[in-house]
């Protein structure tokens, strides 16, 4: 482990200890309202809040979180080590140079909501930034999150998705294919360009410009899921 993060939230903190994180403490405003919050949203773990939240004034609560949150909820976990490579039976997700930490964040969540096999970066933005965590709502213990350490560590048909390439929909995408999206502003980069083994698009009707970066993701793994399914 390489220290730890800081998990904001009822639905972080749920997400993280449903998928094996080591968080410690859990900090609650109101013992008895976090143990409502986990019986109509996550009675999995109602005995987890009940016997392991520690309720602490709003000082506290800021101690740990450094900041408050509605849900009056937010706890420490032990963040892994950098992702490794891993066998996969799901797409890998690789952002090139994403610049905007919440978009990030987002796509972590998509990701784990589809199946993805991890998702991997490139560029200055760190994948564990508080708030590449915040848009996660604690879902990078769901699958591997880091970052890329060069593009020759890609194991798989490497598939990256450009407004000029070939229609999506005409595609397949296979099980351990590395799906590529570019940062919001600037596109692929030269070197994931020259990596891709194909460029496809996602269908647009004319006149719109683009789509947001969790967007497109969503897109191409829901159309994996989706034909995965139906083979």
């Amino acid at each position: 482990m390489v220290g730890r993060v800081v998990l904001e939230g009822f639905h972080a903190v749920k997400h993280a200890l449903r998928f094996g994180a080591e968080v410690d403490p859990i900090v609650v405003l109101d013992r008895e309202r976090a143990a409502a919050l986990a019986r109509s949203h996550a009675p999995d773990l109602l005995a987890v809040f009940r016997e392991r939240a520690r309720e602490v004034d709003a000082a506290g609560f800021a101690a740990v979180v450094g900041r408050g949150h509605p849900t009056g909820v937010g706890a420490l976990a032990a963040r892994p080590a950098e992702v490794g490579p891993v066998t996969r039976t799901a797409p890998l997700v690789l952002l090139d140079n994403p610049r905007n930490p919440g978009n990030f964040g987002a796509v972590v969540r998509v990701a784990a909501g589809l199946g993805a096999g991890g998702v991997v970066s490139t560029g200055d933005v760190d994948p564990w930034h508080p708030a590449v965590l915040r848009g996660s709502a604690g879902l990078h213990y769901a699958l591997p999150v880091g970052r890329l350490a060069a593009l020759d560590d890609l194991a798989g048909e490497v598939v990256a998705f450009d407004a000029d390439g070939s229609d999506l929909r005409d595609a397949a995408l296979p099980d351990d294919a590395v799906l590529a999206f570019g940062s919001e502003r600037h596109g692929l980069s030269d070197a994931v360009r020259r990596r891709a083994d194909r460029v496809v698009s996602l269908p647009m009707r004319p006149k719109v410009s683009s789509y947001n970066l969790t967007t497109s993701v969503a897109m191409a793994l829901y159309h994996w899921a989706l034909f995965r399914r139906a083979s």
